[in-house]
């Protein structure tokens, strides 16, 4: 229970940033509906095709649909020299906007074309224009049906914005990415109980507006109206509290040591007396150009990925001279800077149950590739279109009978219960050791190093006090620590949050 208490006393600032992004989306919804709306009630051939695209829109996933706004707003910064932010509020915003259209176009014709003649004849009869039939027959006639898709259309936006995560917009979604990757049950519940409390109450009182106006009695829905105003602005009234310090943006990715290590940073900053808030969740092929752009000002990042993902690199030097090229390279091409190597490597391995790689004799990814066709793999969600994926494919040839994609901590359990074979794992995890996994060598060397390297965005470049705050972690890190602070996090019994693995790795390592 206790668990669960800390958890809620978290949902405050994040109940306050998805109630913003779900109202400002319903609200742009809105006004772009019902102009919609009425022109598709008016022009049945225009018609088909606006409720064609807002169909088309709900076909999308809304997870692929608030990714594909990133490329684009990216692309419309480049174009017109930069400024629009293409992480965070602004694609989220848009995407869910977008979701919000289809219930209550539909519905808005529906209750246009569903009037009696007789009463639209009538209003032709008295001389009404076609601004005054609209405004004082067809919408007061239409207003409670509008309301009704207005209703259904809230409740999938309050809905979709938890997935805002993951282009590093807050949203309850943090709780719920954060506890599904930390196996923090109770972060996870927390989330999806504040975020279905929130759809059930908005959902609510806009009944309240919907059998009001359909009833008559502006009474009911005025007031209902205006407890849910008075709600959305007690439930974002968090947004309003600044801290005193300068506020800087600590991005991370979707596993645990990306967690723990965000909050190390957070500490550090904290203490050098700057206000930290964090961005959970972002896909790797996100999070680094979240920072050249400045949307993040500090993360952790590995060689490996800006090696093989940002800089299209498939060859594989030795470590040193690979840290070298990626600081020369961000700084040159990005302006970021490379604060330094943390001390450990956070490698892709490929890992197999201890007893059946000896059974079957498999001690490297040679050995894997002879039997690979029997075999199933699991993966983490990202490693099977990454370019390393394919670089391990043309190495060894690699034919699995199946290859799964997981969440990492699901990952790991598939490999225990048998669902998977072998898994793409990551050569810093404590539960390699803790599960007994053997790791496969890599003898063809396709596999590039990952060292874990601090990286500061480039207006940060100047700012010493950061620079200096943050200079003490390189270096400073070895990986039996890092192991340890990972497996605190993700062991099943007497489990740690992140925020506490990162004050015990700062013990550990003399911070």
């Amino acid at each position: 229970m206790s668990g669960l208490a800390d958890a809620l006393a978290g949902v405050p600032p994040l109940l306050a940033s998805h109630v913003r992004l779900a109202g400002a989306a319903l609200a742009l919804g809105i006004a772009i509906s019902l102009p919609l709306a009425i022109l598709a009630a008016r022009r049945p051939a225009i018609g088909r095709w606006i409720t064609g695209f807002a169909s088309l829109v709900q076909t999308i996933p809304s997870l692929a649909l608030l990714a594909l706004f990133y490329p684009l707003l990216l692309s419309l910064s480049a174009l017109v020299g930069g400024g629009l932010p293409a992480l965070g509020f602004l694609p989220s915003l848009l995407a869910l906007t977008l979701y919000a259209l289809l219930p209550i176009i539909r519905n808005g014709v529906a209750g246009l074309t569903g009037i009696d003649r007789a009463v639209l004849q009538a209003a032709d009869a008295v001389g009404m224009t076609r601004t005054q039939k609209l405004r004082l027959v067809e919408a007061p006639l239409a207003l409670p049906i509008v309301i009704a898709g207005i209703r259904t259309a809230a409740v999938w936006t309050i809905g979709a914005a938890t997935l805002s995560t993951t282009v590093g917009c807050p949203s309850l979604g943090d709780m719920i990415f954060a506890g599904l990757q930390t196996q923090n049950w109770a972060l996870v519940l927390a989330g999806c109980v504040a975020a279905a409390v929130l759809a059930l109450a908005v959902d609510a009182l806009i009944g309240l507006v919907e059998r009001g106006l359909a009833t008559r009695r502006p009474m009911l829905w005025a007031g209902a109206l205006a407890l849910l105003l008075a709600g959305l602005g007690a439930a974002t009234a968090p947004l309003l509290v600044r801290g005193t310090g300068r506020l800087v943006t600590i991005g991370a990715t979707n596993f645990s040591e990306q967690y723990i290590l965000a909050r190390l940073i957070g500490d550090r900053l904290t203490r050098a007396g700057y206000t930290v808030r964090y961005r959970d969740g972002l896909g790797s092929a996100v999070v680094y150009r979240a920072l050249a752009g400045g949307d993040v000002d500090v993360y952790v990042d590995y060689a490996g990925t800006l090696w093989n993902g940002v800089m299209q690199r498939s060859d594989v030097p030795p470590r040193p001279e690979m840290v070298r090229a990626i600081g020369e390279w961000t700084r040159r091409v990005d302006g970021v800077t490379m604060i330094g190597p943390l001390g450990f490597e956070n490698a892709y391995a490929f890992a197999m149950r201890g007893q059946d790689a000896r059974a079957k004799g498999i001690a490297d990814l040679d050995a894997l590739a002879r039997v690979a066709p029997t075999l199933r793999l699991g993966s983490d969600l990202e490693f099977l279109s990454r370019p390393e994926w394919a670089a391990v494919r043309r190495a060894y040839g690699f034919r699995f009978a199946a290859a799964t994609p997981y969440s990492p901590t699901f990952m790991y359990r598939a490999l225990a219960s048998g669902e998977a074979d072998v898994i793409s794992a990551f050569s810093s995890d404590g539960r390699i050791a803790a599960d007994g996994l053997t790791m496969l060598a890599d003898p063809r060397h396709a596999i590039p190093s990952y060292d874990a390297l601090l990286l500061a965005a480039p207006g940060r470049a100047k700012d010493t006090r950061f620079l200096a705050a943050l200079r003490p972690l390189v270096g400073r890190i070895p990986v039996a620590a890092m192991r340890e602070a990972n497996y605190r996090v993700d062991r099943e019994a007497d489990k740690q949050s992140p925020d506490a693995a990162a004050r015990w790795l700062a013990a550990r390592v003399g911070l």
